[in-house]
């Protein structure tokens, strides 16, 4: 029967770019590491197994540090509620406390989806949502597909779905052709990203690039049949299949919430504060990667390092990360300049389109409220599934996020659905956070 209390040195939540090299790093200096995801692999969003192709090589290497001894992966298992030193999390061997001396926080992030006229129709995704369901076998052989939104992970999901035999019919970037004329001009500075634009160049070879472009609606009956563009010349539709249409990335920063640790905006969303070495306001809590405002894998690789070698007591290691910590927020900074949203993204639902799928509730039914609680009540806007992670974070976007209720205290546990056995077994005389 599998330990239903686990003592780790360091303790990394999320299997991603970040975590992997957090693990890595804490690793190296002969401490005891546990990584725990909810993924059934590691490798987060952008290494995600593809069951086609495998993983790419820098990938493969990352996810080497599972083998080592000092490090045990927890595969499957979702942390659901967080005490002082340590965290529980359900996964295949039952509900387990997982107690820690220092925590790294590398949560990711999730992609942003807008609600506009005809979002819910089957046949529509999010752009990274495709690229996932790609990946894991979805049938694309043939199909005419349109990507759509803003930012670079809109040619990362154009390219994996070409290489899958769909056909994409061409790719509607939001952001003006003078902001991406500027962009590239930036990028000689970062060659290695330089060098990744020219391969994904390559790969979309005869596949349209619009700037400007977005898209107003999508339309269908059973399932998506064509949408609707509206560019610098005006709107036209277009017949297709599948639409993959996303609008960046947001920080997860629930777990962190729960912890007690202090978040600050970057624009409607908010991220994990942290120092230079990567702390949180919370003692013995370090964050790294997406968490920290989305900069991408390379970001992520070297901020997971500099936490894993804070949370293993090697504040030397750390440091000699901070100059290439610096260059790669350097560039995450330039993209989020580059891509911000336009106004006019902001004005496509219209009251009577659906903002929380879940619970089916439009946006007019959410106008009137200024207060999370009493529209949840009213509403059940957030009580769904997805625990108002897509409806929250779109209405914060959109302006009309409602502020918490001062009797609602937060985020509050659990952080997911949670089994009522997992909750009963998991309070033992091991609980009060005493690490060995």
């Amino acid at each position: 029967m599998a330990e239903s209390v686990l003592h780790f040195d360091v303790l990394v939540v999320g299997a991603g770019p970040a975590g992997l090299a957090a693990a890595r790093a804490a690793a190296s200096h002969g401490v005891r590491v546990g990584i725990v995801d909810a993924q059934p692999r590691a490798g987060g969003q952008v290494w995600r197994h593809d069951v086609a192709h495998g993983v790419p090589g820098i990938a493969r290497r990352a996810l080497d540090v599972l083998d080592q001894r000092e490090i045990e992966w927890l595969a499957q298992t979702q942390v659901t509620l967080a005490q002082p030193g340590w965290l529980l999390a359900d996964g295949p061997s039952g509900a387990r406390q997982l107690h820690y001396r220092h925590l790294v926080l590398a949560t990711g992030a999730r992609e942003l989806l807008l609600p506009f006229p005809g979002w819910t129709l089957p046949g529509v995704t999010g752009a990274g949502g495709a690229q996932a369901l790609a990946k894991q076998g979805w049938p694309l052989d043939g199909k005419r597909v349109v990507v759509a939104g803003s930012g670079p992970l809109l040619l990362a999901s154009a390219a994996t779905l070409r290489r899958h035999g769909a056909q994409v019919l061409g790719i509607h970037e939001q952001a003006a052709r003078g902001a991406l004329t500027r962009f590239a001009l930036q990028l000689p500075r970062w060659p290695a990203k330089a060098v990744q634009a020219a391969v994904l160049q390559l790969q979309l070879a005869g596949v349209g690039y619009h700037a400007g472009s977005v898209v107003v609606a999508a339309h269908g009956d059973a399932r998506l049949r064509e949408v609707e563009i509206e560019g610098p010349r005006g709107r036209h539709t277009i017949a297709c299949d599948q639409l993959a249409v996303g609008y960046g990335l947001v920080p997860n920063t629930e777990l962190a919430q729960l912890l007690g640790c202090q978040l600050v905006k970057n624009g409607a969303h908010p991220q994990v504060a942290v120092d230079a070495q990567l702390r949180t306001s919370v003692p013995n809590i370090f964050a790294a990667g997406e968490a920290l405002g989305i900069g991408g894998r390379d970001s992520a690789l070297i901020e997971g390092a500099l936490a894993g070698h804070m949370a293993a007591d090697a504040p030397k290691a750390a440091a000699a990360l901070q100059g290439q910590r610096q260059r790669a927020r350097a560039f995450a900074q330039q993209l989020q300049h580059t891509f911000a949203l336009a106004g006019r993204v902001h004005t496509l639902a219209q009251n009577t389109t659906l903002v929380c799928r879940c619970e089916d509730v439009p946006l007019g039914a959410l106008r009137d409220f200024t207060d999370s609680r009493d529209a949840k009540l009213t509403s059940r806007c957030g009580m769904g599934a997805c625990q108002g992670r897509i409806c929250g974070t779109a209405l914060a976007e959109l302006g009309l996020g409602h502020a918490e209720s001062s009797t609602d205290g937060g985020r509050r546990p659990p952080l997911f659905p949670v089994r009522l056995a997992a909750l009963a077994d998991s309070f033992t005389d091991d609980s009060q956070g005493i690490h060995p």
